[in-house]
C-alpha cells in the first residue's frame, strides 16, 4: 500500500427530514445564494422545506444548472453573486448542480481576467466561496469531494481545490423517490464505475480499500434494480445514496492506484455527441477492460469471484465473464453499452481523440500508457 493522508472535512447529514437542519449548518447573517436546476425541486417537495427551513434567511435563487453544467451559465451566477454580495452558496440537486456551484464558488473569487483558467489551464484556486449542498440525486460523490467538472462549448473539463468542497452534505433519501428511471440507472452506474476507477488496477497490498470497494459495488448490484422496481423503498434509497457518497469521497482510494480513463474519455463522449455522463461510462468501461485485459488481470480476477461470485478456474475466462456480466448489470439499469445504442459510428472515434489531445489528456489510465491510439482501439471494441 502507498503513504497517504487522509481527511474529509465535509458534514454529512443523512435521513429523512434532513433539510430541516440547515439553519443549525449556515453561518447566521448569511447572504444565501440557493442554486438548482431545472425546477424539479418544485415538484417533489424539496423547494418547500427548503422554504421552510429557510425562513429568517436571506437569501435569492439562480436556476436552470442542468446536466454538465455550461461556463457561460454559470457565469450569469457569479455575476448575481457580485452584484448582490452573496457570501455563501448552497447547492440543491445532483452532482451536476453541486459540480457547478464548485466552479461559482471559485470563479467568485477569481482575480484573474478569465475565470475559464480554472479549468481550461488548470490554474491553482487560492480563495472560493463557502458552500453546502442538498443532494437529490446520488451518483457523483460531489457532496463530499474537492472534484468539479464544467462544460464549455464541446468540450468537458475538470478542476479540483480543497477550497471548493462543500462545507456539509444533506442526504435525504426520499428526495430520490420521484427520479425518473433514467436518473436512477445513470446514478448507479456513475457510482459503480467511480469504483472501477479506483479498484480495478493492480494490487499493492491495499486489502482494506480492495474490501471497501467490493462491498460497495456489491450494495449497487443488489440495490440498482430494486430502486428501478420499488422506487419508493426507503432502504434501497438509503443504501444506493450512501454507497454513491462513498464511492467518491476519498477513502477507497486511499493508498492504491486510480484509473480514470473511463471517465476522461467519456467525458468527450459526452461533449460531442450529448450522451449522459453514466451511459457514456457504460459504453466505455466493458471494452476498455477487455482492451487491457492483460494490465489489470489481478484485479479483474479477483473482482470476477469477489464480485460475481465466478468459480471458472481458467483465469481469462474468469475475466470475460466478470466483464459480461457487468455488461448485463448495466443492461439491467437502462444503459446501452455498445456505441450504436446511441446511434454513434466507427466516425465518432477521431472526435474523441482529437478532443482529449485538445484537453491535453494523452496518457490515460493507472500506468498513464493509453496514448490515442489506444483509446481508438477501446472505441473501436465499443461499437
Amino acid at each position: 500500500m502507498y503513504n497517504f493522508q487522509y481527511a474529509n472535512p465535509t458534514r454529512i447529514c443523512f435521513g429523512e427530514g434532513q433539510i430541516a437542519s440547515l439553519p443549525t449548518l449556515i453561518p447566521p447573517g448569511s447572504r444565501l445564494l440557493v442554486l438548482y436546476g431545472g425546477g424539479s425541486i418544485k415538484q417533489n417537495g424539496v423547494y418547500e422545506q427548503l422554504t421552510r427551513a429557510l425562513e429568517g434567511v436571506t437569501w435569492q435563487e439562480f436556476s436552470g444548472i442542468g446536466a454538465n453544467p455550461r461556463y457561460e451559465l454559470l457565469m450569469e451566477a457569479v455575476a448575481q453573486v457580485k452584484r448582490e454580495r452573496i457570501d455563501f452558496l448552497l447547492a440543491v440537486g445532483g452532482g451536476s448542480v453541486v459540480d457547478g456551484t464548485k466552479f461559482v464558488a471559485a470563479a467568485a473569487c477569481y482575480e484573474g481576467s478569465n475565470p475559464w483558467d480554472i479549468c481550461g489551464k488548470q490554474v491553482s484556486v487560492h480563495q472560493a466561496l463557502p458552500m453546502g449542498c442538498v443532494l437529490t440525486l446520488p451518483a457523483t460523490g460531489s457532496e463530499n469531494n474537492p472534484t468539479s467538472v464544467v462544460s464549455r462549448g464541446d468540450v468537458k473539463i475538470s478542476f479540483r481545490s480543497p477550497l471548493v468542497q462543500p462545507q456539509f452534505a444533506v442526504l435525504d433519501p426520499a428526495t430520490t423517490y420521484s427520479l425518473p428511471a433514467r436518473q436512477t440507472g445513470n446514478g448507479v452506474v456513475d457510482a459503480f464505475i467511480h469504483i472501477t476507477e479506483q479498484y480495478l488496477t493492480f494490487p499493492v497490498g491495499g486489502d482494506v480499500q480492495d474490501r471497501l470497494a467490493e462491498g460497495l459495488l456489491q450494495v449497487l448490484v443488489e440495490n440498482g434494480p430494486r430502486a428501478l422496481a420499488e422506487p419508493t423503498n426507503y432502504q434501497v434509497r438509503a443504501n444506493l445514496m450512501w454507497a454513491a457518497s462513498l464511492a467518491l469521497n476519498g477513502l477507497i482510494g486511499c493508498g492504491v492506484p486510480q484509473d480514470w480513463a473511463s471517465h476522461a474519455i467519456g467525458h468527450q463522449l459526452t461533449a460531442l455527441y450529448g450522451l449522459d455522463h453514466g451511459q457514456s461510462l457504460a459504453v466505455v468501461l466493458p471494452s476498455l477492460l477487455r482492451e487491457r485485459a492483460s494490465q489489470k488481470q489481478d484485479k479483474l480476477a479477483q473482482f470476477a469471484e469477489r464480485v460475481w461470485h465466478s468459480t471458472r478456474e481458467d483465469k481469462a475466462l474468469r475475466i470475460e465473464e466478470a466483464i459480461i456480466r457487468t455488461e448485463q448489470f448495466f443492461q439491467k439499469m437502462g444503459l446501452g453499452t455498445r456505441l450504436a445504442d446511441y446511434g454513434l459510428s466507427e466516425s465518432c472515434i477521431p472526435a474523441v481523440c482529437s478532443n482529449l489531445k485538445r484537453v491535453g489528456r494523452t496518457a490515460l489510465g493507472e500506468h498513464q500508457d493509453i496514448d490515442p491510439d489506444r483509446v481508438a482501439r477501446i472505441l473501436a471494441r465499443a461499437l
